[in-house]
């Protein structure tokens, strides 16, 4: 193979790639640094639209937390991509299930508080008046 062919087959490899995956050489100087920079980009123009959609009358007022929830979780796909390279190739396939067991345990401890909490609120003792008068 000559040496042409290797430089048309890396062209064709980079440009197969998914968002946020880089092939980066260790001779190249500031590897990876236009993928960062987008990944910034994206998360600023993210959160500007988060303020704007949280003090502005642009969106109706009752769908404001689904906007502010659908710009949360495209925050969260965009530092998952472009930061963390968390991309579907063969090689991140551990990477992907520790963020699902990280989510799944996460999940857990905060559905189990907020389940433990509500109970906890139905089971207590109404406070009698003499109670309420000793409170500070």
């Amino acid at each position: 193979m000559t040496e042409i062919d290797s430089q048309v087959g890396e062209a064709l490899d980079r440009r197969d790639l998914a968002p946020g995956e880089e092939l980066t050489t260790e001779h190249e100087l500031a590897g990876g640094l236009s993928g960062y920079l987008l990944g910034f980009g994206l998360a600023i123009l993210l959160t500007i639209a988060s303020f704007l959609a949280a003090q502005t009358d642009l969106i109706y007022q009752p769908a404001v937390i689904s906007a502010l929830v659908v710009l949360a979780i495209a925050q969260m796909g965009v530092h998952l991509v472009f930061f963390l390279h968390l991309t579907t190739g063969p090689d991140n396939t551990n990477n992907v299930l520790a963020l699902a067991f990280g989510v799944l345990i996460v999940a857990l401890v905060v559905i189990g508080s907020v389940w433990i909490m509500t109970h906890l609120g139905q089971n207590m003792a109404p406070m009698s008046a003499h109670q309420a008068e000793m409170m500070p």
